[in-house]
């Protein structure tokens, strides 16, 4: 789901009066993501991404926008955003807070390969080592409160097997939040429709959008979900033990990460499943819109379960 609130060439050319980008060229819908509305914006001084935020609230914002700003000065290849004359980060549009960020090169890949996930490591530990200096917090607003009242929505449309296993899993996961992980900044969704690459260099990290304080292995195991598996809803061990190796040699794993690993795979299948299921029987109206599977994040979770002792042997 990605265009929710329509803007014309016309508003656009308008609004843009407040930046100096040049005058427009082309308005343009992007047909992905879920929270946020996101087009491409040409001017006559390069190509942006303008994004109007359907949920997040105008004072939520300066924590996402002001975090890239960071990651940025720290060398992490992600969107610059860019002030306005009044030197503000974050404008209205159509009602909507908005933003203007730099549009970077390169494309998602639909099928990695370990050299490709290796990358994705290093840049992941990259943006856990740069987001300690990040001064402001944000609480992980889908975490256990999110999973347990969400699930109670669920209850009612989902079948017998899914509801028992969501339930289940609910309770095992309140059983193991290892508070002693170590923890900061998370990009949280860093699916592989939120990297690009440039031929076969890494050229950008987009959409933190999700980003906030947790743990940082439930970040390596929310990215290992979803770059390493197979088919199948296992891990492929060559993709995992090559995003996990560049990631440790950045950012060293401690002991008790290794304990901690197959729960937190179980986790970040557990989130994803919920926000599909969420999304698919609770759809926001909106153009452009599709619901993405949540049986693809069912199975995930269901081989997590099954694999568990397997998994912790899959480490650096």
């Amino acid at each position: 789901m990605s265009v929710f609130t329509t803007v014309t060439p016309d508003e656009a050319e308008a609004w843009l009066k407040r930046y100096t980008v040049g005058t427009l060229v082309e308005l343009k819908g992007i047909a992905s993501g879920i929270e946020n509305t996101n087009y491409f914006l040409t001017t006559g001084h390069g190509r942006y991404v303008l994004t109007l935020f359907e949920i997040l609230r105008h004072d939520e914002l300066p924590y996402f926008l002001n975090l890239m700003d960071h990651l940025a000065r720290h060398g992490v290849p992600c969107p610059q955003p860019l002030a306005d004359i009044d030197n503000a980060l974050l404008a209205t549009l159509n009602d909507k807070p908005a933003s203007i960020v730099s549009c970077l090169a390169g494309r998602a890949l639909e099928h990695p390969d370990a050299a490709h996930c290796a990358q994705v490591g290093e840049v992941l530990a990259d943006i856990h080592l740069a987001g300690k200096t990040y001064p402001q917090q944000r609480d992980n607003p889908r975490g256990t409160a999110w999973w347990k009242a969400t699930a109670q929505q669920l209850a009612a449309v989902l079948d017998s097997a899914a509801a028992v296993l969501l339930a289940d899993e609910i309770r095992f996961q309140a059983l193991h939040r290892l508070q002693d992980l170590p923890r900061g900044v998370i990009h949280a969704d860093l699916f592989r429709d939120n990297v690009l690459f440039d031929g076969e260099r890494l050229s950008g990290v987009i959409d933190f959008y999700f980003a906030c304080h947790d743990v940082w292995l439930y970040d390596v195991a929310i990215t290992v979900n979803d770059w390493c598996v197979l088919p199948d809803g296992s891990l492929d061990s060559e993709r995992t033990l090559a995003l996990l190796q560049a990631y440790h040699a950045v950012r060293p794993f401690t002991p008790i990460e290794r304990g901690a690993w197959p729960v937190m795979l179980r986790a970040a299948a557990l989130r994803f499943w919920v926000s599909r299921l969420y999304d698919l029987h609770f759809p926001r109206a909106g153009e452009m819109t599709h619901a993405k599977d949540p049986g693809h994040f069912q199975r995930i979770l269901q081989q997590r379960i099954a694999a568990q002792s397997a998994l912790q042997r899959l480490w650096v």
